[in-house]
């Protein structure tokens, strides 16, 4: 199952690397991608993910989550 977040506040590669390290640590994420350029993070997870539990890591990383989509 994938889903793409958008996200806002991110501006360099460090915000990839702190989106990245704290959406992975979610259960049942299998992998992430941040895309800098267009502001979004697509979740691959093995079952459904909880949208919620992905928005607390990435607010946790200092960024929200403005949309989400399947």
């Amino acid at each position: 199952m994938t889903t793409t977040y958008d996200v806002a506040g991110m501006t360099c590669g460090h915000c990839v690397a702190s989106i990245t390290k704290d959406v992975s640590s979610v259960d049942g994420v299998q992998a992430v991608k941040v895309d800098l350029e267009s502001g979004r993070v697509t979740v691959t997870a093995d079952a459904h993910v909880d949208p919620a539990l992905v928005a607390a890591a990435v607010d946790r990383a200092g960024y929200t989550v403005t949309g989400v989509s399947a």
